[in-house]
């Protein structure tokens, strides 16, 4: 009969957080870099790129992938046999766990669980407590599978109920592009099929647990339902030419998971959750001889793979940058960003609308006028680190404040992640301001343009404070030009077609 010590558990908990932080799984690498090697897509081909080449330096760095270090999702099997040699309940040695690992001083996580969630959005500051699952089954161990999982991935979350003779995928096909680029493609779509409502949802979490295994799929040919909707899927999603970061292209999906449970008569249950370019899980098994620890891979499994800005990219100086000049920037055209720029966040703008509402007046040396403005809540530095991993954030969020920063602060730019929305194009247009993209999932990547860093207000906000960077060669893409025309409509539009009409026909599979 095994015996499980308090102090194993939670070592192996914190262990798996810190190992996934900076490791990708070798399988999601493998995959990604067969995308890059067979996309014809220069935008999304460099996307791919900068992708790759984070994640080996995040490896080298032990530094997290991802700016978002996620909110922390756990599957436990717990043995029936098995006894404990703790103080703590489960629960809370899970919790202690993760509480370790996000303030481990050599690696700090981003903290960004908020408590009283519907109130004060209060940071609980360690990044507990996780979403735990438990199944009670037979056997004297305890099984972990263990995932961290960021906002914008899990923002773009689908449930429907769907009539027993609905087609799950016309669903699937349909509601992809209605969740855009927030979700950082290429990555993993989740399905979960049957049960109930939040049934089907728990299965499409958990399905994201498994490895990336559609060519296996493929050469061995399916063997259930389930398994012929994963590549029928998987074919459908990548047609819809959406590609990496929402540029366009031919990867969107890397893998299509589904589980599915028996549901009711009158039911069809399905849950759609999309993994981001971070997928980040870990599984570890306790018997009582101690911590299950994870096995860092060699650096050899990454490919060798180099990214410039090439000979058009046209360097641009924030500090006397004109609308004159911004308004010359076309969709696609890459820019390298110097001087300074601010940052802000959903809670940054919030505060920022209710100064203007009560007629105060900015904190000093807040000055967003001809500026340019960040959107992204980096990780603390550690070390040396002017700042930690600062990777873009979901600029469709900030759509509702666009109008504000445009009219009322002057601005005259935004850079973040993934498309803008109607809301959000119709002010740029109305301002001839303009919307630049970074690269989501290559957070650690772009902190090093990043010079120099520091809180200039709302520093309560935590990671949601506004800082002043300066950067060096930050390497941007124009999303949305001064005209209001969106990379992320032109693109995918560009190569649905091109994939529709057989001018590009895709090898998905060797």
């Amino acid at each position: 009969m095994s015996k499980i010590r308090q102090d194993d558990l939670i070592d192996s908990v914190s262990d798996s957080l810190q190992f996934m932080s900076y490791y990708h799984p070798k399988d999601y690498i493998d995959a990604v870099h067969q995308a890059w090697l067979r996309e014809e897509s220069q935008s999304a081909k460099d996307a791919m790129a900068q992708i790759l080449i984070n994640s080996k330096m995040c490896a080298e760095g032990k530094r997290p992938l991802c700016q978002d270090t996620g909110i922390v999702t756990v599957f436990v099997k717990v043995g029936m046999d098995v006894q404990w040699d703790a103080k703590l309940s489960l629960t809370d040695m899970i919790n202690e766990g993760v509480r370790r690992a996000y303030l481990h001083p050599d690696n700090m996580l981003r903290a960004s669980i908020l408590a009283d969630p519907a109130g004060a959005r209060k940071n609980t500051g360690d990044n507990t407590p996780a979403v735990i699952h438990y199944e009670v089954v037979a056997g004297n161990t305890v099984e972990f599978e263990i995932a961290a999982k960021g906002g914008g991935s899990e923002n773009k979350s689908k449930l429907a109920m769907l009539n027993p003779s609905d087609s799950i995928v016309d669903w699937v096909v349909k509601t992809v592009p209605t969740m855009g680029a927030g979700w950082c493609p290429p990555g993993m779509l989740g399905i979960g099929i049957g049960g109930t409502a939040e049934k089907a949802a728990v299965l499409a979490k958990q399905s994201l647990m498994g490895p990336v295994d559609i060519q296996e799929l493929k050469d061995r040919g399916p063997a259930s339902r389930t398994e012929e909707l994963r590549l029928e899927i998987f074919e459908k999603v990548n047609a819809l030419g959406i590609g990496a970061q929402g540029l366009g292209g031919l990867t969107t999906v890397v893998d299509v998971k589904i589980l599915d449970h028996p549901t009711h008569a009158a039911s069809k249950p399905v849950a759609m959750i999309p993994n981001c370019a971070a997928t980040r899980h870990a599984h570890f098994t306790l018997n009582g001889d101690g911590p299950a620890l994870q096995t860092p891979p060699s650096l050899s499994d990454w490919p060798s793979i180099s990214w410039e800005a090439g000979d058009s990219a046209r360097r641009v100086d924030l500090n006397t940058v004109t609308p004159e000049e911004a308004a010359t920037w076309k969709p696609g055209e890459t820019l390298l960003l110097n001087g300074t720029m601010l940052t802000g966040r959903d809670a940054a703008h919030k505060r920022l609308q209710s100064m203007l509402e009560n007629g105060d007046k900015l904190p000093e040396g807040v000055d967003f006028n001809g500026k340019f403005i960040y959107y992204v809540g980096p990780v603390d530095a550690v070390r040396d680190e002017v700042v930690g991993p600062a990777g873009p954030t979901t600029a469709t969020r900030m759509d509702k404040f666009t109008e504000m920063m445009l009219a009322d602060y002057g601005l005259l730019g935004m850079i973040g992640k993934a498309e803008r929305g109607e809301e959000g194009i119709e002010a740029i247009r109305k301002h001839k301001a303009v919307y630049l993209m970074a690269v989501g999932g290559a957070a650690y990547l772009v902190s090093k343009a990043i010079k120099e860093a520091r809180v200039v207000a709302f520093e309560d906000l935590g990671m949601e404070a506004i800082r002043e960077f300066v950067v060096t060669d930050m390497p941007v893409t124009v999303a949305v030009d001064s005209t209001g025309e969106s990379v992320h409509k032109t693109g995918p539009a560009l190569w649905k077609g091109k994939l529709a009409s057989g001018e590009i026909k895709p090898v998905y599979f060797k």
